[in-house]
């Protein structure tokens, strides 16, 4: 008799992890269907213009060139977007942005497909456009949309707590500040890429690199007028995302080509200056705060003002300013706070998902600032922030219950007693001639899942396979966080099955069930819950089944183990093939609904922002430190060492952990230090990677990642996600610890050479 060791909470092998490595695996960009034709788009180069013609007739002559589509060629109300749908497929009136589609051409190669979009002639009616946030705020400002009653703000709204503003008047110490947050672009590996066709049933099949494979069905029908069940879409694994495919990219675009293709596949792969042109970015804008505590170092007041740039299309703008709104005031204790928040249109490049959703640019600020006023009392700045810090049963300044598992201080205690803190002074007085060191921390939190905007629910299914084995039929994209390989972990766990018995089914919305996007920390909280369940009723199943094939009287006796179920009494085993094999099939296949629990709505909190997803209920926790060397001579910062201590529950699978750790960490890294995204006048000036730098292991030091398991009784063996929270920290960390060092903060980021060596020579002028 086998009885296999606790797969839950130990690192095992990846499952995906042999075909990746072979280079086996194929992704959306590796699929080339027999007989496909290239698609491709002729985009704006204006940044909001009026479509006075489009001549076509060179284009659609030439040699090589099957078809040359634009607005007319769509049947839907061809529209995308959620929850606003107000971005078009193709531009059917106007340009709202520079790199807008307008006209769609499918070519028998990509040569041909390249001159023919250099053929298209597109007359525009220049407009008048607005670039900066704040100007699109004016009563007389350019209308990015101008059917909106509410001109070009796409959601604002304010949380008050307390007293408001009037907590302020009330401290002892003040500090303000004003933030200024850029663009972020993904610069995932594998750019938007995907085929399509429609198969010979009618249904529209699309392949894509997407993180939301059931929303974009919905989406594609609404905008190409099909019924939902005339088109599948399926999602391998991804070469990255980080939430930019959280919705649709090309997906549009090639239901309108294989619609228009003849029944032949079509295929769509965007360049990287074409991806950096056209995919969404992490939401630039400015944060303004102002923080006020006691003399005793009691935070008492705090108001917040954030406004971000949505670009020309809403994406997810709302939920992105409301998840922003929500942990405006971190892991503390405030009595009296305001935050008001507006996430408001432009003629820029378009703002969309991205990792921390929002958290990452409020925790900038805040972060930054209660170091600031723990310097103006004099008070140690992990002190401080144990002070304020809240427990399980607290309420943030944003309202916000903690009603679940909360490690943030046994997060900050870790990182107080870790020698990088405690032997800090020594570490920096050893600086080397012509160097400045210095030390910094910051402290966060980030919502699990969708909050109250939609309920948040997955749907699992497992199958006992003829010859023993189970398969796990995905319902969430793995875009590289190991999500599939947790899977198999949980469903072993309940199964008593060793790894290798299992087999994946990649989300496909012909065979497996709805289950959300792969996003907002959500992934294996929610399907994992979903899959714990339906495989713990295929469990009873298997073993009723054994009982009625006489290897036992009760189910207690029995022991499902790795390809068979043995009875502890007798020692008589049945292989699990033999199982399967006396089962319907309809027994064999086991389903589970999770719909994951939400928190309260506060009264006091806009309607528009509680319908955007205000408030979460679990939350994940940490706190990161930040060793820096600054050359006083280049203003070049390296981190030198970097500890990032995590809440995400249990742990799970511990090498999975740390990497997500790792990744978060360095990404926030890159975008402290070196991600630069330029953009003027509506254009992007940062083209492709050659410019814009994204840390490579060179860059960043050897990083060490502390887990704090505490108990999540509603995650699946007391877990929580930590996908998003890693990247929350990085900025503040490296920025406090930068103040250290140069004796000022800078409220600017990414923290370049030049402006680094412009605050020192600033502080050597004063």
């Amino acid at each position: 008799m086998t009885v296999n060791a606790s797969p839950v909470g130990t690192t095992l092998k990846r499952a995906d992890g042999p075909a990746k490595i072979c280079g086996l695996e194929k992704y959306a960009a590796d699929y080339y269907p027999a007989n496909l034709l290239w698609a491709g788009v002729k985009r704006s180069d204006h940044p909001h213009a009026l479509i006075k013609g489009i001549d076509l007739s060179v284009a659609r002559n030439l040699p090589g060139i099957f078809a040359v589509l634009t607005c007319d060629d769509i049947k839907g109300a061809n529209r995308i977007g959620i929850p606003e749908m107000d971005q078009p497929i193709l531009a059917d009136r106007k340009v709202r942005c520079k790199g807008d589609p307008v006209v769609l051409a499918l070519a028998e190669t990509k040569a041909a497909l390249q001159h023919a979009l250099s053929q298209i002639k597109i007359d525009y009616e220049p407009l008048p456009a607005v670039f900066d946030p704040e100007a699109a705020l004016a009563a007389d400002a350019p209308l990015v949309h101008e059917e909106r009653r509410e001109k070009n703000i796409l959601l604002s709204g304010k949380v008050v707590h307390g007293n408001g503003l009037a907590g302020l008047g009330e401290c002892d110490a003040v500090v303000e500040g004003d933030f200024s947050l850029p663009w972020q672009e993904h610069a995932y590996l594998e750019t938007e890429a995907g085929i399509a066709q429609v198969a010979e049933d009618g249904v529209l099949e699309i392949t894509a690199s997407t993180q939301t494979p059931w929303r974009d069905r919905n989406e594609l029908a609404h905008a190409l007028g099909l019924p939902t069940d005339k088109i599948r879409v399926i999602a391998p694994y991804l070469g990255g995302a980080f939430g930019g495919k959280d919705g649709i990219t090309v997906q549009g675009l090639l239901g309108v080509a294989a619609l228009n293709a003849g029944g032949r596949p079509v295929k769509m792969w965007l360049s990287r200056e074409e991806s950096f042109l056209a995919s969404t970015k992490r939401h630039p804008g400015s944060v303004h705060y102002r923080l006020g505590c006691k003399k005793d170092g009691t935070l008492h007041g705090m108001s917040c003002r954030v406004v971000l740039d949505t670009g020309a299309y809403a994406s997810l703008g709302g939920p992105v300013l409301a998840l922003a709104m929500e942990h405006a005031a971190g892991v503390y204790r405030i009595p009296h706070a305001l935050a008001e928040g507006y996430c408001v249109y432009t003629n820029n490049p378009i703002g969309g998902a991205f990792r921390g959703f929002g958290a990452p640019q409020v925790l900038a600020g805040l972060e930054q600032m209660v170091d600031m006023l723990a310097d103006k009392i004099g008070m140690d700045p992990i002190a401080f922030r144990l002070k304020n810090a809240v427990a399980r049963g607290d309420e943030t300044g944003c309202g916000v219950w903690m009603t679940n598992s909360t490690g943030i201080i046994p997060c900050l205690e870790k990182v107080q007693n870790h020698p990088l803190w405690a032997l800090r002074q020594t570490w920096v007085s050893q600086a080397p001639s012509f160097k400045r060191r210095g030390v910094g921390i910051a402290a966060g939190l980030q919502g699990t899942g969708y909050g109250p905007m939609v309920a948040d629910i997955a749907n699992a299914k497992i199958e006992l396979l003829p010859d023993g084995r189970f398969r796990i039929y995905s319902g969430v994209s793995d875009m590289g966080q190991g999500n599939n390989p947790t899977n198999v972990q949980i469903a072993a766990e309940i199964l008593g099955q060793s790894p290798d018995c299992f087999e994946l089914i990649q989300p496909d919305t012909a065979r497996t069930l709805p289950s959300g996007s792969s996003a907002a920390s959500r992934t294996t909280y929610s399907y994992g819950n979903a899959l714990k369940e339906a495989a713990a009723i295929l469990k009873n199943r298997i073993l009723t089944r054994a009982c009625n094939m006489g290897l036992g009287i009760y189910i207690e006796d029995l022991l499902l183990g790795s390809g068979r179920v043995s009875h502890l009494v007798g020692g008589r085993e049945i292989p699990l093939s033999l199982i399967a094999a006396g089962m319907q099939p309809e027994e064999l296949i086991c389903t589970y609904s999770y719909t994951a629990p939400v928190n309260r709505y506060p009264e006091s909190i806009d309607i528009g922002i509680r319908s955007a997803g205000f408030p979460h209920r679990v939350f994940a926790f940490a706190c990161h430190l930040a060793r820096v060397e600054i050359d006083e001579l280049t203003g070049e910062v390296e981190v030198c060492d970097y500890l990032a201590v995590t809440d995400g529950g249990r742990v799970l699978n511990p090498q999975l952990y740390e990497q997500q750790v790792h990744g978060g960490a360095v990404q926030g890294m890159g975008y402290a230090l070196w991600e630069d995204f330029k953009v003027a006048e509506g254009e992007v000036i940062t083209r492709n990677l050659a410019t814009y730098i994204l840390p490579t292991t060179l860059d960043v030091p050897d990083m060490l990642s502390l887990p704090v398991e505490t108990f999540e009784e509603t995650g699946p063996f007391g877990m929580k996600g930590i996908g998003e929270v890693v990247i929350n920290l990085p900025l503040p960390a490296i920025a406090n610890a930068i103040a250290r060092a140069t004796g000022e903060h800078i409220y600017k980021n990414p923290f370049t050479p030049e402006g680094v060596l412009l605050t020192l020579e600033k502080r050597r002028a004063e």
